[in-house]
């Protein structure tokens, strides 16, 4: 029936005026197999040209024997041209140089000076909003319900329900109110089945506490 709502395992979620699929929206735990993500329901990512691998596409450092991890949570909005940049794209530069002599042979890669050591996992909350082109760079933790505008390059550690932009990003504002923004936390309205959520649409998207609390 057309007024289902799409299971979180369907690829391409967004169907078309003439009954086709929206190729360049996907769904992105049916579509990434990899060893080192770890992707929540619902949380999506968008592309103007599709890419034949979304998890190159979106995390080209990230390889299946990366130490560190890329931790998405639920209902996450992914915009065109984001890109995470994971530990594994740093080089070690605490010496005299940056040159990761040890890729490029002379022996075993493994316990050369040259290497750096495992890097942290980068971590997005729940409902996080991803603008266009932004860059999240290795380790950022970014907290659920945050909106980060276009073309920001992120660090560090984020709290939830922020605003940010620029580059480096900072919080700009935050979206709600302590009071609001720890009883949303509470609420943890990701974790609800999704026809709760649908039950809660408007308060969802109108801001109302009292209504969602309520339903």
């Amino acid at each position: 029936m057309d007024d289902l709502y799409p299971s979180p395992d369907t690829v391409h979620p967004v169907p078309l005026p003439d009954g086709s699929v929206h190729a360049g929206t996907v769904f992105l735990k049916p579509v990434i197999d990899h060893p080192r993500w770890e992707i929540g329901a619902y949380s999506y990512a968008s592309a103007h040209h599709p890419p034949s691998d979304w998890a190159f596409h979106l995390a080209p450092y990230l390889y299946d024997f990366s130490p560190e991890r890329l931790i998405i949570g639920k209902f996450c909005q992914i915009a065109d041209g984001v890109q995470f940049i994971t530990a594994s794209a740093n080089h070690r530069y605490d010496g005299f140089t940056s040159f990761p002599f040890a890729i490029f042979g002379g022996g075993p890669a493994a316990g050369r000076p040259s290497m750096p050591g495992p890097g942290p996992d980068t971590v997005i909350g729940h409902d996080v909003w991803l603008g266009q082109g932004v860059r999240v760079l290795p380790g950022a933790r970014i907290g659920s319900g945050c909106i980060i505008g276009s073309g920001a390059v992120v660090s560090g550690e984020i709290p939830p329900y922020a605003i940010v932009a620029g580059n480096p990003a900072q919080v700009i504002r935050m979206r709600f109110s302590e009071d609001v923004i720890a009883r949303l936390l509470e609420l943890c309205w990701w974790d609800w089945p999704i026809e709760r959520i649908l039950q809660n649409e408007d308060a969802l998207c109108t801001g109302d506490l009292r209504l969602l609390k309520a339903g």
